[in-house]
């Protein structure tokens, strides 16, 4: 069968009621929670994972679709009435956005948003449905070595993706790495740096370290910084709908923000920031309208938001091919597999054809409930950014809290959630970027299994990892990522100094 026959039979399974039921369910929350202010969505799936863990396997992957794009349409209301972008990809939303809201027209910087969303994810879930199978087919020749080689450079992308340092990055993908290691050695059978406390030989938990990190860490952040203030929520004043001309403006800018937003998303070293700011500076070159650019320009909302909701299905593509993660967000989604015993990749569209397929579909039913539920429901929204931020973040803790007691009712991994969340917050406190201590747990084990086996399949010849021109080529790759943002960053520092000294002359 095809891609289209496939995609056909997963419609036909995300179509059953319950499994609508709980689309339904994510979509509203994971709007509900990422149209709150400071929430971006890697936070918004990072505290709905518990609530996902009693379901089945389809069921619970379906609702995450739902809360992955309700997050990140959540954000963009946010940008839009505070501006208060809840992550990066939103800032360039806000610039425009928040204009627009302030000159009274609120109500079609949002209403482009959700369109534009929904174009975009329509489009690029349907890229993601009709790519997945080819890239599966080329990764499945990958042997032990060319594993290892791509998540080296998994590593490495990520590492210098996320922060504005490539060594904080790495320390905080170490530190992942570190925890990795804790538990059962799974080819010795061997108990690791479990210190003799027998909660430890299972290894550490994802859900409890995501959650830790992102919500618990995220909320002392703020008590922290004092930033209790409560922000100035502006009214939607006038009617919600587009004008003709507003239509006639936006249907471009969101067509070449999804042929922007997807492909960056797909690259193993996207981010949907890129893919966000690209867009904006092309609507900047090709407006006919140059002036109103910087004071509400409708192609500045309507191109970045196709791009963002385009990068956040490309970043699937990956994520399910290869099982890596690209984004924060996509971090957290590997550990909601990971709970029910899945692994994304090549072998999971052998093992579990209906399942991947049946996700795939439900972004398309996702997106469609996305639209039609947040356009009539604005009102709503706009009354939960009242929500004043001591409220609002002592919910958050508690329910962080509930979650992890309901998924491993244990005193001791609800001190490791404090653990991590203190941790989270001094992350923060010292600019070190949080995910990918969260991809260096997740994909750390699996990196050293398969080093493992490629080295006793050699027989302990190291060299066996740039014999095959795979992975010399990932590897190379790997090691640019490293050394180029280094040369990079020297040079700039060189080139201001040589400034100051001009100036001194």
């Amino acid at each position: 069968m095809n891609s289209f026959d496939f995609l056909l039979q997963g419609l036909a399974a995300a179509a059953q009621p319950m499994l609508l039921l709980y689309a339904f369910i994510g979509v509203l929350l994971g709007t509900m929670v990422g149209v709150l202010p400071g929430i971006g969505p890697a936070l918004t799936v990072a505290l709905l994972l518990p609530v996902t863990y009693g379901l089945d396997p389809a069921g619970s992957l379906i609702m995450f679709a739902g809360i992955y794009y309700g997050g990140m349409y959540g954000g963009s209301t946010t940008s839009i009435l505070l501006n208060t972008p809840g992550e990066s990809a939103s800032i360039i939303t806000a610039l425009e956005g928040n204009k627009m809201a302030r000159n009274g027209r609120g109500g079609p910087a949002l209403a482009t948003a959700a369109i534009g969303s929904f174009i975009a994810g329509l489009i690029a879930t349907l890229l993601l449905a009709f790519l997945a199978p080819h890239i599966v087919r080329l990764a499945l020749v990958f042997g032990p070595r060319e594993y290892f080689a791509l998540m080296v450079l998994a590593f490495v992308t990520v590492s210098s993706a996320f922060g504005d340092s490539t060594l904080r990055g790495l320390t905080s993908l170490f530190l992942g790495l570190a925890l990795g290691c804790i538990g059962i050695d799974q080819l010795t059978g061997q108990a690791r740096l479990s210190f003799g406390l027998p909660d430890l030989l299972d290894g550490v938990d994802v859900t409890t370290l995501a959650v830790g990190m992102f919500a618990v860490g995220e909320a002392l952040f703020v008590a922290g910084q004092h930033a209790l203030d409560r922000d100035q929520v502006l009214p939607v004043k006038g009617s919600i709908w587009m004008s003709r001309r507003d239509w006639a403006r936006s249907w471009k800018p969101w067509l070449r923000g999804t042929a922007i937003g997807f492909p960056i998303g797909a690259m193993p070293a996207g981010g949907a920031e890129i893919g966000t700011f690209l867009s904006y500076s092309a609507e900047k070159r090709l407006t006919k309208h140059p002036e109103e650019f910087g004071n509400g320009a409708i192609e500045g909302v309507a191109g970045p938001e196709a791009a963002n909701n385009a990068s956040a299905a490309g970043t699937l593509v990956p994520l399910l091919t290869l099982g890596l993660p690209t984004t924060a967000t996509a971090a957290i989604m590997l550990a909601g597999f990971q709970q029910f015993g899945l692994q994304p990749g090549p072998l999971l569209f052998a093992t579990n054809p209906t399942l991947v397929w049946s996700l795939i579909a439900s972004l398309l039913i996702a997106n469609l409930m996305l639209v039609v539920l947040n356009l009539p429901l604005i009102g709503l929204w706009v009354k939960l950014l009242t929500i004043p931020k001591p409220w609002l973040y002592a919910g958050i803790l508690m329910f962080a809290t509930l979650g992890t007691i309901g998924t491993n009712p244990s005193s001791f991994e609800l001190g490791m959630l404090m653990g991590f969340g203190l941790i989270g917050y001094l992350m923060r406190m010292f600019h070190y970027p949080v995910a990918p201590i969260v991809v260096g747990l997740i994909l750390g084990p699996m990196a050293e299994q398969q080093l493992r086996r490629a080295l006793s399949i050699s027989q302990g010849d190291w060299s066996v990892l740039v014999q095959s021109p795979v992975a010399a080529v990932l590897l190379t790759l790997a090691a640019l990522g490293l050394i180029v943002p280094l040369v990079l960053r020297a040079l700039g520092k060189g080139e201001v100094l040589q400034a100051v000294a001009a100036d001194e002359d």
